[in-house]
């Protein structure tokens, strides 16, 4: 039976600082649901009803734009080594750019930076699902692929502003991210 709270305990803050992988959902009120999964490090728990992820450079921002459009947002976890469990945050988004007052205060709870850095995703928590995850496989953790940050090194900061510019300016049903284009 899965239990509903209103914020993170200390021991599901534990959880989701040993998963590798999470998955973030979003949707506007019409077109596409997004969902898409996240690894790297990126996700921070800075408060029992706040979270936020460093989201890096990729070939959409469907994200922003649902933030923009709704502002819905659904993080998932699952245990796929030791005992199981699912773990959904459902909350409010926003999103926090390079140059804004909040990404000077949130960007170093982040680590050293890391290249193609576009944006901070930023939530605010309403409610926690835990559930069992029994149906879930077990997984053994590997290695982080290097592939994005390769790839975000080669194009430099001034090649990745207009990749952003054509590819992140909108979603893929039209709806603007907040990144000019």
């Amino acid at each position: 039976m899965a239990k509903l709270t209103e914020a993170l305990s200390e021991g599901q803050i534990g959880f989701i600082a040993r998963q590798r992988l999470y998955f973030v959902a979003t949707a506007a009120s019409t077109g596409r649901v997004n969902l898409s999964p996240k690894g790297m490090d990126t996700f921070r728990v800075i408060s029992p009803t706040r979270v936020a992820y460093l989201d890096l450079t990729g070939s959409g921002n469907e994200t922003a734009a649902h933030l923009q459009a709704d502002g819905r947002i659904t993080f998932m976890f699952c245990a796929f080594e030791g005992p199981p469990m699912i773990l959904r945050l459902y909350g409010t988004g926003s999103v926090v750019r390079p140059g804004h007052e909040a990404w000077n205060e949130l960007r170093p709870l982040f680590g050293p930076p890391l290249p193609g850095e576009r944006q901070l995703i930023v939530a605010d928590v309403g409610t926690v699902q835990a559930s069992c995850g029994y149906g879930v496989p077990l997984y053994t953790y590997e290695a982080d692929r290097e592939q994005l940050v390769q790839w975000a090194t080669r194009k430099g900061d001034v090649g990745l502003e207009a990749y952003r510019a054509e590819k992140n300016a909108h979603s893929i049903d039209g709806f603007p991210t907040g990144i000019p284009g």
